[in-house]
Formats: C-alpha cells, sequence, structure tokens
C-alpha cells in the first residue's frame, strides 16, 4: 500500500512539499548527471577503442541513445493514457542504468579487441536507448509541472553545477585509476581498469538515481483539451505552432552540427594527439570547472533576459572553441597544442553552460501547459535525430577525410634557401571542425526568427557581461590563471565581426572586473582600503601586470575594468564614492603605469571606468564625476603629467563612459562636465 502511495500522482503540492521535491531533484541530478558527465567526456569512447573500435563505430555509439528517442512518440502517447508519469520514470530508469554492469563487464566476457565486444557494446546501448525513451519522455513532462518557471534557469543551472562538480571528482579519480591500473597491469588485463570504473560508477552513482527520484512528487497530469489525439494530431500538434516549429528547426540543425565535432574530441586526444587518458579527463575536467562558474550567470541572465539571447550568444562562443581545435596541429603537436588546449576548454566550458541552460528551458518556456508533453516530445525528437544522426554522419566524414589534407602555407624563396611556413593544416577530423562551424552558423540564422517572450537584444547581454550589474556582484569565483587571457586583443575584438569573439570578449572583462572586486573587498575588509587595495590588486593580477607586452596592448580596456570592478565595494560595504573614487583612481592609475602602461590611457581607462562602476552601484554621480576629475589632479605629478592634461584625460574617459551607459546618461554627464569647467574657469579668474 505504501508502495503504491509513493507512485501516486498528488492533485495539489503544498509549498513545502515542492521545495523538497525539488532538493531530492538536486540530489538526482548530481547523481545521474555526474555519472553521465563522465561516460560521455571521453572514458567511453576510450573503452570502445580499447574493445576495437573504429571511427564510424565511435559515431554510432555517440548516435545509438538518441536516436533511439524517436521511440518517444509512442512513449508520450502511453504516458498520456497512463498518467503515471513518476512509475513510468522509475521503472525504466532502474532497468537503463542497470545496463551499465553488463558493459563494463564485457571484457571479462571476451577477450579484447574484438569485433563482437564491439557489437555487444553497440546492441546494450540500444536496448539502453529504449528504456531512457520511455524514462525522458515522462520525466521531461513531470519536471516540467513540477518546478515553477520563474526559476527555471537558476534551479537548473545550480542543478548542473552541482552534478559537474560530482562529474570532475569522479573523473579526475577514474583517469588516475585507470592510467596508474594501464602502467602495472599486463597487457591482456588492461580492459578491467575501464570495467572496475564502470562499475563502480554504476553501482554507487547510476542506481542511486532512481532511488532519489522515488522521493520526488509528482504533480498529476492535465486533461488535454478537446479529449485524447490520434497519433497524427499528436505528431502534428507541435509543427502547427509556427513559433515552436522553428524552434524544432534551429535545435535539429545545431545539434547535428554540433555533433559532427563533439563526439570525437576525445579520439582526437587519444589518437591524433597521443594524450593519456588522464590528460583527457583533466582537459574535460577544466571546461567543467568553468562550466560551473558560468552556471549560474547564465542561468541567471536566462531568468533575467530570455533563452534566446543566451542560447545565440553561448553558440557561437561554442562554433568559435571548436573551429580554434585544427590550429592544435600545424600539421602535427607544437609547443602550442596544451596552452591552445586549455584556452579552448576554458570557453567551450563557458559557451556549454550557457547552451546547456538554455536549451533545457527555452523548450519548456514555449511549450503551453497542459500540453507540455507533446510539445516536449516534439522538442526532444528534433534534439535526438539531430544529435544522432550528426555522430553518424561525422564518423563517415572522419574516415573519408582521413587520407585527405588541405594545407595553406608561407614560403619564402631566396638564392640561397626556401623556407615554407605552416599556415593552416586540415586534415582528418579538423574536416568535422569546419563543416560545425559552418552549420552552425546557418543554425543561429535560424535562431532569429524564434520569437521568446521577453527576450532583448544579444548587445544587453554583452553589456551585462562587460558591466557586471548589482544584482550579479555577489562573490562568483577566484578564478586562477588570468594570464591565459591577457594576450587577447581586446581592442581589435570589438571592432571584427568574428562569431564568438563579442562573447569571448564580454566573458573575460567579466571575470577580469569580478576580480578587481573582490580585491577591492579584501582590502576593505581588513580594514585599510588605501594601502591594503593596491597590495590585493596586484596579488589578484600579478600574472596580468607582469606581461608589459600585454599591459601596453591591451591596458586601456584593462584599466576600465580594474575600475570598474573595484567601484563595486559599494554594493556590500558602508563606504562613501569619496572614499572610493580616489583610491581606485589613484591605486588602478599607479598599478598599470608602474607596469608599462601610457598614463594617458591609464587616466581615460580609469575615470571611464570610476563612472561606469558609480552608474552600476546607484552611486551618486554628481560626487563620482567630481572626485574623478579632483582624483586626476591628485595623480598627476606622480605619472609626470600637468594637471590640466591629466583633467583633460578624465573628461574623455568620463565622456566616454556617459555614451556607453545611453543618451540620457550621457547629457547628465556632459551637463556636470559643464559645471566643473565652470567652476575650474571661476576659481582660476584673476581677483
Amino acid at each position: 500500500m505504501k508502495l503504491a502511495a509513493i507512485f501516486r500522482p498528488k492533485p495539489t503540492i503544498s509549498e513545502q512539499e515542492m521545495k523538497k521535491g525539488l532538493r531530492w531533484l538536486t540530489y538526482e541530478g548530481m547523481a545521474s548527471l555526474g555519472f553521465n558527465s563522465i561516460t560521455t567526456s571521453g572514458l567511453l569512447a576510450a573503452y570502445a577503442l580499447l574493445l576495437g573500435a573504429t571511427n564510424l563505430q565511435i559515431g554510432i555509439i555517440a548516435a545509438i541513445p538518441f536516436l533511439m528517442h524517436i521511440l518517444q512518440i509512442p512513449a508520450s502517447l502511453f504516458v498520456e493514457r497512463l498518467k503515471k508519469r513518476k512509475l513510468i520514470a522509475i521503472t525504466t530508469w532502474f532497468f537503463a542504468q542497470l545496463l551499465w554492469i553488463p558493459i563494463a563487464l564485457i571484457p571479462v566476457l571476451i577477450k579484447v579487441p574484438n569485433a563482437y565486444a564491439v557489437s555487444i557494446l553497440l546492441m546494450i546501448l540500444a536496448m539502453r536507448g529504449v528504456l531512457h525513451a520511455f524514462s525522458n519522455s515522462s520525466w521531461n513532462s513531470w519536471v516540467r509541472d513540477l518546478v515553477p518557471q520563474n526559476i527555471f534557469g537558476r534551479f537548473f543551472s545550480r542543478r548542473l553545477a552541482l552534478a559537474a562538480l560530482v562529474g570532475i571528482i569522479f573523473g579526475i579519480g577514474s583517469a588516475l585509476y585507470i592510467d596508474y591500473w594501464n602502467s602495472n597491469a599486463v597487457p591482456e588485463n588492461v580492459s578491467m581498469g575501464y570495467t572496475h570504473v564502470l562499475l563502480f560508477g554504476a553501482l554507487c552513482l547510476g542506481l542511486m538515481s532512481p532511488l532519489l527520484m522515488s522521493f520526488i512528487p509528482e504533480p498529476q497530469m492535465q486533461a488535454l483539451m478537446g479529449g485524447k489525439p490520434s497519433l497524427r494530431q499528436y505528431l502534428g500538434e507541435p509543427f502547427k505552432d509556427i513559433n515552436y516549429r522553428r524552434l524544432l528547426l534551429f535545435l535539429f540543425v545545431w545539434c547535428f552540427a554540433s555533433n559532427l565535432a563533439i563526439p570525437f574530441f576525445a579520439v582526437y586526444m587519444l589518437v591524433r594527439l597521443s594524450f593519456p587518458l588522464t590528460w583527457v579527463i583533466s582537459l574535460s575536467v577544466v571546461g567543467q570547472i568553468f562550466n560551473i562558474l558560468f552556471l549560474r550567470v547564465w542561468g541567471s541572465f536566462i531568468d533575467k533576459y530570455g533563452n534566446k539571447p543566451i542560447l545565440s550568444l553561448s553558440s557561437s562562443l561554442y562554433l568559435l572553441a571548436i573551429v580554434c581545435w585544427i590550429f592544435t596541429t600545424m600539421p602535427e603537436r607544437h609547443f602550442l597544442t596544451v596552452p591552445l588546449l586549455v584556452i579552448i576548454h576554458i570557453f567551450a566550458g563557458i559557451a556549454n553552460a550557457g547552451v546547456t541552460v538554455a536549451l533545457g528551458t527555452i523548450a519548456l518556456k514555449l511549450s503551453p501547459k497542459g500540453h507540455a508533453t507533446t510539445y516536449l516530445s516534439g522538442a526532444a525528437i528534433a534534439t535526438n535525430i539531430g544529435t544522432g544522426t550528426g555522430p553518424l554522419i561525422g564518423g563517415v566524414l572522419a574516415d573519408v577525410f582521413s587520407t585527405r589534407q588541405l594545407s595553406l602555407n608561407f614560403s619564402w624563396t631566396g638564392p640561397s634557401q626556401s623556407v615554407v611556413m605552416p599556415a593552416v593544416s586540415i586534415s582528418g577530423f579538423d574536416f568535422l571542425f569546419v563543416f560545425t562551424f559552418i552549420l552552425g552558423l546557418i543554425s543561429l540564422i535560424v535562431l532569429r526568427s524564434v520569437k521568446e517572450e521577453g527576450e532583448v537584444e544579444n548587445e544587453v547581454v554583452l553589456q551585462s557581461l562587460m558591466m557586471p550589474m548589482r544584482e550579479m556582484s555577489g562573490p562568483l569565483s577566484s578564478v586562477p590563471s588570468y594570464n591565459l587571457f591577457s594576450n587577447f586583443p581586446f581592442s581589435l575584438i570589438r571592432k571584427v565581426r568574428v562569431p564568438g569573439f563579442d562573447i569571448a570578449f564580454g566573458v573575460t572583462m567579466y571575470q577580469i572586473s569580478e576580480m578587481a572586486r573582490l580585491a577591492a573587498t579584501t582590502a576593505v575588509r581588513g580594514r585599510r582600503l588605501t594601502r591594503r587595495f593596491i597590495s590585493s590588486m596586484e596579488r589578484a593580477f600579478s600574472g596580468m601586470i607582469n606581461d608589459k607586452k600585454a599591459v601596453q596592448n591591451h591596458g586601456q580596456d584593462l584599466t576600465r575594468e580594474l575600475a570598474r570592478g573595484a567601484m563595486h565595494v559599494l554594493d556590500n560595504e558602508k563606504l562613501s564614492v569619496e572614499q572610493v573614487t580616489n583610491v581606485v583612481a589613484t591605486d588602478v592609475i599607479k598599478l598599470t603605469t608602474d607596469a608599462g602602461l601610457a598614463a594617458e590611457e591609464a587616466i581615460v581607462g580609469a575615470s571611464q571606468g570610476i563612472i561606469e562602476g558609480a552608474f552600476e552601484t546607484q552611486a551618486d554621480m554628481v560626487t563620482a564625476v567630481q572626485n574623478t576629475i579632483s582624483a586626476s589632479k591628485d595623480v598627476a605629478s606622480v605619472v609626470g603629467m600637468s594637471e590640466d592634461d591629466a583633467v583633460a584625460m578624465a573628461t574623455q574617459g568620463i565622456l566616454q563612459a556617459g555614451e556607453g551607459l545611453g543618451s540620457d546618461i550621457a547629457d547628465q554627464v556632459i551637463g556636470l562636465l559643464d559645471e566643473e569647467a565652470d567652476k575650474q574657469a571661476l576659481d582660476h579668474k584673476p581677483e
């Protein structure tokens, strides 16, 4: 009787029950998605290669779970008739997770590498795909009715972040164990390291997921208006909605394009670059760390600006990261291969956070209540057909282009010698990366036609990334290795309209500003702003300010972001704008000029950042302008300038800030500067 009550849908769910349900939903995500992040991040590909899989079979392995989701059509009808989503989801998911055990035991049953071993792996994954289709169809509808729409972004981003954290811990541990096992085991027992890891993951994480699902309450399904539809009506309903039809097209094209390449990243590193599994998983972890850091950012932005602009920006950044893979070989590994891969995984992790959260919520948001199962099944079908066919075509293309190469070289021929320098060399998997980039751009064109209530222009989101707003100014993270970003051509990126460059610039500026805010907060909590601030800034940006070339090339942008971020100390500390402005201006200008930046650029950048930071923290603009002018005079002698020249540079920075904040603020700033100029003229008027 108690067991039946667990699976019985509830006509009403109290607020307390919903909160408990969301908590269990988070724990379930940590178990299932944490384990899934490992099986999809290189470990399963490495296992399949050990069993003897080819490129095409790797593509089939990646495609099977998604192609089987076409069964969500009958599964959704089954869910609509039975109306017991919890019972269906838990039962099918339990057996789907249980199948990881025979997958892990393949090397115990058959000597590997062996074609039969790969065939058994494909067969079991196909069976798992069937079960997953039924589980996913009921699960999506269940969650859609449980989670309040106004917290979709924040809730799912937090759930994904915690799941990624579990994946990181389990992933690093698994990779270290497997490499240790491989270095000590005899050749015929190498595969047993994978067996141990998959068994441990399935028993400790995989099978825990359906248990945790049993604690989540299920809202009673709403009856469909007009009675039960026929199969034709059921399939056609999402396509009758023009806007939703455009979304389905985007989902298909994007998933197809991205999955031409994504399943082969691990294979590329294992085979083409000859990396050990620990390196492959570690690079994946780098991406997951930045994924976690930005899930909170994207989740809040989705709730604030809508799914579409976040999806557009993060997708373009993802495409940029993918096409950069072709430069990791020229045509072989080079001394920049590893640093470039680290940068690629950083931005791919940031982009994937936005894509994952936005894709997971835009279909939910655009599906009408009472028809969620039908619409979400349509979205799942479009997603899974694209995700399933992408690896299949990718596997075929990888084999076709494995013996082909396209090279673009710079050559110099002289009387005594000839020099050939490779500019671009594309072969094998590189062609997949190029095709993904082109098709991804087409998918972004399709996305533009999708309409979402409350959406804003992409430029608004970019501005928010580069100018962290007050509600986003809480501590995010202290991210190491900022010198990785120090060589980005920030000023050039603003002018060159390359897909992904604008969002890469915005993300970088967001992090620099965040670090400056944390440095200022650290100084204030040390109860001495004036001297502690400069030392905190020097520690936070030690790698960046020591790179003289980077400071000279991008110093004005850096100075602007340092000043802007530091002004956000006004958010949480009981300080006046007068106390902060002079210290920020003096110390930021001193820091960047000591690092090699021209005094003129330092004053312009710092003045611009101070005004923008004052606006973002809702500080008094009159006081901010007056104190910025005053601070420029105080610092003039320190940097070897006249007071008049320093004031002119500060005025230029203030005007630039006003123009960037909109016409109303620009007019206000111009008026304040005119008043300040009149005041200065009176002060200098002879008696």
